[in-house]
């Protein structure tokens, strides 16, 4: 008998933490890495596409470009001139429970970075001039990545609203022309008042830094922002489907045919032990020649053109709350047959739930998901996003040295027992049906 291929060792990495709490309500979370002479510095405010109000469509988003737009203390596009002067950059990003914004520089510049993010907390510069203006360019945006781009939108967009009820989940979070037109400067003052809180948002600061020195200069230009408490946050769970729901759509622009299958999977925030065996079996499903569905479906059926599997509409396995989904979207060839598709999908699923895991296979999956979080938190940029976000939603920015051996420690059997619960009566499912040219 051969021998059976030995679990990949996971290495541990061991960044530090430092957490405190600023009098009015911001949560700060330092972690010092003297090996490089930079800094990553992030500031998340808990309010993402599904806070956005009802008939207001896209404002989380548009939203995110009125923090540009100057403040009270600083000209328009003012933020971009003093980051990029001292040699750094910097975005931002609206996600669907939180919004995010970040900059990296010389760690000489630190100071630079937080007098710039303390200062639109204390008050972007919302007039009718720059709301009309943004408006402009989310439209835009729109109209670039969704609009005029084949499969726009697709899924993260166009499968939420098969797969969900309530506005909060169900909705488009880029937004509609007539909500974004009609949205107002009290509308987006409002807005800032209720969410962008100090209560309601966490700075974090990863990188070459002395922790007391970056401690005082914290206090000094954030200590004194007004104090506002984090509103309640809603519960947005909804229940698990008992039948399959599908819908279908023609987009003008695609030249295939395209599908994508959906579940919800377990809270991955109150549950991640029963959420890690999903995130590993996408992987075991779609991830490189080796995976099941890749083989299948287009190496040796060819019935589709490619296949990719993840957690989280927008891809976001970790910085998500429930409701979330694992997502399967594939692409056909001329004349694929979505039905075959799904089949072929079905049959695996159900392989996989009887016969378990081949030999090595978990151990493969394990070593590339641990390799990619792992080369991912090399950046200190990357590690400041994912320790604010997990200090926002779990109380635990520590989790960034856990995750990859969380993931290494999930079984065969857990990985087994989440293909069982992927039926067809739990899914939802949207098809692309080609209109381009041929």
């Amino acid at each position: 008998m051969p021998a059976r291929t030995r679990k990949p060792v996971i290495p541990a990495t061991a960044y530090p933490v430092e957490r405190f709490t600023l009098d009015n309500g911001l949560r700060v979370v330092l972690s010092p890495d003297r090996s490089a002479p930079v800094v990553g510095v992030a500031v998340v405010y808990d309010v993402g596409i599904r806070s956005e109000p009802q008939g207001r469509t896209g404002f989380a988003h548009l939203f995110e470009h009125l923090m540009f737009q100057g403040s009270a203390n600083l000209e328009k596009l003012a933020h971009f001139r003093h980051v990029q002067g001292a040699g750094g950059s910097f975005n931002g990003s609206t996600h669907l429970d939180y919004t995010d914004y970040f900059e990296i520089l010389p760690a000489n510049a630190v100071e630079r970075a937080l007098f710039l993010e303390a200062d639109r907390m204390r008050g972007p510069a919302l007039t009718e001039e720059n709301l009309r203006n943004q408006v402009d360019v989310v439209k835009e945006e729109i109209r670039v990545n969704v609009l005029n781009q084949p499969y726009g939108g697709f899924p993260w967009l166009k499968l939420p609203p098969v797969m969900f009820d309530t506005f909060p989940n169900a909705h488009d979070g880029y937004g509609s022309f007539d909500d974004l037109e009609a949205a107002t400067v009290t509308d987006a003052a409002d807005f800032f008042d209720r969410y962008y809180a100090c209560g309601n948002a966490v700075l974090s600061v990863c990188g070459d830094l002395d922790v007391a020195e970056a401690t005082r200069l914290i206090e000094r230009h954030f200590g004194d922002v007004p104090p506002r408490p984090a509103p309640t946050r809603p519960d947005f769970a909804e229940p698990d489907l008992s039948d399959e729901r599908r819908a279908s759509y023609t987009d003008p622009l695609a030249p295939l045919p395209a599908v994508a299958a959906g579940w919800q999977v377990p809270d991955p925030v109150r549950d991640l032990t029963g959420y890690l065996p999903f995130v590993v079996l996408a992987e075991v499903l779609t991830d490189g020649d080796a995976s099941r569905l890749v083989r299948r479906l287009v190496h040796t059926d060819r019935t589709a053109t490619g296949i990719s599997g993840y957690l989280g509409f927008m891809g976001d396995a970790f910085d998500v709350r429930e409701p979330t989904a694992m997502l399967l979207q594939a692409h056909l060839p001329p004349g694929g047959k979505v039905d075959g598709v799904l089949t072929t999908v079905d049959e695996e699923l159900d392989r996989l739930a009887t016969d378990g895991l081949a030999d090595g296979e978990l151990a493969r999956v394990q070593a590339r998901l641990a390799a990619h979080l792992l080369r991912e938190c090399d950046s200190v940029l990357q590690r400041s996003l994912r320790m604010a976000v997990w200090e926002l939603q779990r109380g635990a920015p520590g989790l960034l040295n856990e995750l990859p051996r969380l993931l290494g420690s999930v079984t065969a059997d857990q990985v087994r027992g989440a293909a069982a619960t992927l039926r067809p009566g739990r899914r939802a499912i949207v098809e692309v049906v080609a209109g381009g040219a041929r």
